[in-house]
């Protein structure tokens, strides 16, 4: 545990201007960043008496090793500059507005020849057009089976809709009319284009008019005594009526807002959103987050209000972007519970972000303030349910951090764990996965997977020692071999104090460590590999443990702890140990290591079925004459899977482009004779 005062800067030197600051750990990994009006003053605030900080920003300071600042002109640069920072280097104390699974859209596929219309989770993509959050799947499945009825567009996959087009008969909901079935021409490309884009509009708010075009085309149809059309337009009109009630009109016609609302205590805080369009409640999403005190004078709902602004319009800024999409991400109103105080700085922010002017205001009576209360009693209680569900969750993962510090005789709590797993088919297709948890939850932006080579027919102790000797020569040096560097040459390793003005450079003496191999200097972001671990686990008992170990010590790495951990009774290896230890079964610590090592064994067990999976595949279609990579890929692409071809007639293979009557009994032929591959996860490790 660091002291801060090893790396406070000197009095006077933090320039009194408005800025942007990083806190960076022994390994020069930024962990937090932050802005300021007065850089002085709130860096000056973390180095007061470190017992009177909030307890996750105590953790932070301590675990920090230097700080450096950018001084900017105005807060709206500060604004921008802080949120490019923490999305370029996902500092682990900042806070992520980030869901375990993100919240389900429903999406239409506008850029391909006969759009689709399904339920989505993902980043955004090109030429396809979203609606949504919504806070269930259910939803959308119930609301987009009310609205087949009238828009009868494409819902099936790539897979279903070629296969019916070759059959030349529609599925299911093509006869029951909740399809317009263009993959039998029964519509052009054109008229289905046209459902879709009315399917897209009616969602977009322009309800009323759809619904009076159908009125009038109702009434034309009774006056020409087209009963049965009048009838069907009638049914139409209901399903729409029966769709619009499920989204409740809160406030008047053509209003455009985001209504924020909080609820928290010390350490955690829950954030709710309902997205208003054309005055109804089109959307709604929620979080639960931990709570960093970073020293500023606001309010705390202030400060969560200033936070959750810059972060969430910006990362849905990002997916604007990324998906193509032409309409803004930021409502023309943002109404929130109060105010933060660089509040101007933060409205034109995000009126640039919209490229129109955004109000950012607190409701004080009327509609906008009862929804603003209905937001806050959802936010309360999605804070009181996650309490109830995982009551006393982050003082748990505090507690297994610290039992595992004093179980395994370590420094500091092992706030970065990795654990290492193999899989194989009786030693074939051996496979290896590595997976990261910090603060005892993963961070799967940084799993790795690996294929083993030298070692694949040696056995597990052997594999284990590949992958650790593969990912730790990667490893940057730590202080302590940093400073046994410098004793031994003086001049190998030179700091530096600048003052620099520029935005995105530090101003003013820095409080640093020198640069070192896990960093890239020409971008400075950390190589792969860059950060050791504080404990590393591995799949097994004394032997891999030590091989682990063995490794380890032969690339001079002596700060990162090893243990194994045994499947069958749960027990703890140390190197060179002869008995294992035995955590207790209640034990936090032993649940923590439980879930590394059970996310390492799913991830592992992913990639075995993916490369075994490819394997088949290309055996299976190896030895049949006329059959070159060209082709064998052109099947495969067109029915999807070796067990769809396998299932496929003479005819059907002989209908794939380039795939001729004698190739395509010969693949038949050939299909018919290989065996059923075994099921996923049989004789695996």
């Amino acid at each position: 545990m660091a002291d801060p005062s090893t790396y406070r800067p000197s009095p006077g030197t933090i320039p009194d201007a408005p800025g942007v600051y990083k806190f960076r750990d022994p390994t020069r990994r930024v962990i937090y960043v932050g802005k300021a009006k007065s850089l002085r003053g709130r860096l000056n605030s973390y180095f007061a008496d470190v017992a009177s900080l909030h307890p996750r920003t105590r953790q932070m300071v301590t675990t920090a090793a230097s700080v450096e600042w950018t001084v900017v002109s105005t807060e709206v640069e500060a604004l921008q500059l802080e949120y490019n920072w923490i999305k370029e280097f996902d500092p682990r104390f900042n806070v992520r507005y980030r869901d375990d699974k993100s919240y389900p859209v429903l999406a239409a596929t506008l850029g391909e020849e006969f759009p689709r219309l399904h339920v989505y989770r993902g980043p955004r993509r090109k030429g396809v057009r979203y609606f949504g959050p919504y806070a269930h799947a259910w939803a959308i499945r119930e609301t987009l089976d009310l609205l087949l009825r009238v828009f009868p567009a494409r819902t099936c996959s790539t897979g279903v809709f070629r296969r019916h087009g070759q059959i030349g008969r529609p599925c299911l909901l093509g006869y029951i009319d909740k399809c317009s079935a263009p993959c039998v021409s029964r519509v052009s490309a054109d008229e289905h284009r046209a459902i879709v884009e009315d399917f897209c509009d009616f969602l977009s708010g322009k309800t009323d008019a759809m619904v009076k075009r159908l009125e009038k085309e109702m009434a034309v149809a009774a006056e020409e005594l087209e009963f049965e059309r009048a009838a069907r337009l009638r049914d139409d009109i209901g399903a729409l009526r029966r769709a619009l009630e499920k989204q409740a009109v809160v406030l008047g016609d053509g209003t455009d807002a985001d209504v924020v609302a909080f609820a928290f205590d010390e350490l955690e805080a829950a954030v709710q959103v309902f997205h208003v369009r054309g005055g109804r409640v089109r959307g709604q999403r929620g979080w639960v987050i931990d709570r960093l005190d970073d020293g500023d004078e606001q309010s705390p709902v202030a400060n969560l209000v200033d936070r959750f602004l810059s972060q969430f319009y910006g990362d849905q800024a990002d997916f604007q972007q990324a998906g193509g999409e032409e309409t803004s991400p930021v409502p023309r109103e943002v109404l929130v519970p109060e105010l933060p105080e660089d509040a101007d700085a933060v409205a034109d922010w995000l009126s640039g972000l919209r490229g129109a002017k955004v109000a950012l205001r607190v409701p004080q009576r009327g509609d906008k303030r009862a929804l603003m209360e209905t937001v806050e009693r959802n936010a309360k209680e999605a804070f009181t349910q996650h309490k109830l569900r995982r009551a006393g969750d982050l003082t748990a993962r505090s507690a297994a951090l610290q039992e595992l510090q004093d179980a395994l005789g370590l420094d500091s709590a092992p706030l970065r764990i990795e654990c290492v797993d193999i899989s194989h088919n009786q030693g074939s297709d051996v496979v290896a996965s590595l997976v990261v948890f910090e603060d005892g939850l993963a961070r799967k932006s940084e799993y790795r997977r690996f294929a083993i080579r030298e070692a694949a027919t040696e056995g597990d102790v052997a594999s284990i020692a590949e992958v650790v000797r593969r990912r730790f020569s990667k490893v940057a040096p730590t202080q302590d071999r940093l400073d046994q560097r410098r004793a031994d040459d003086p001049t190998a390793v030179q700091g530096s104090a600048d003052q620099v003005g520029r935005p995105g450079e530090p101003s003013g003496p820095v409080a640093v460590p020198e640069p070192r191999p896990g960093i890239d200097p020409e971008t400075g972001r950390p190589r792969r590999f860059a950060y050791p671990p504080n404990l590393l686990v591995v799949d097994g008992a004394g032997p891999q443990a030590n091989a682990a170990a063995d490794v380890l010590a032969d690339l001079g790495v002596t700060d990162v702890a090893v243990i194994g951990l045994a499947k069958r009774l749960e027990e703890v290896w140390l190197p060179a140990d002869p008995e294992p230890a035995i955590l207790p079964r209640t034990s936090e610590a032993l649940y923590l290591l439980q879930r590394v090592r059970d996310e390492a064994h799913r991830f592992a067990i992913t990639y075995h079925r993916q490369k075994r999976s490819k394997k088949l595949t290309a055996s299976a279609l190896d030895d049949i004459p006329g059959l070159g990579q060209g082709r064998k890929s052109v099947l495969i692409k067109h029915f999807g899977s070796l067990k769809r071809l396998r299932d496929a007639s003479i005819d059907e293979i002989s209908g794939v482009p380039g795939i001729g009557v004698a190739t395509a009994k010969a693949v038949h032929s050939a299909l018919a004779d290989e065996p059923a591959a075994p099921k996923a996860g049989e004789q695996q490790q």
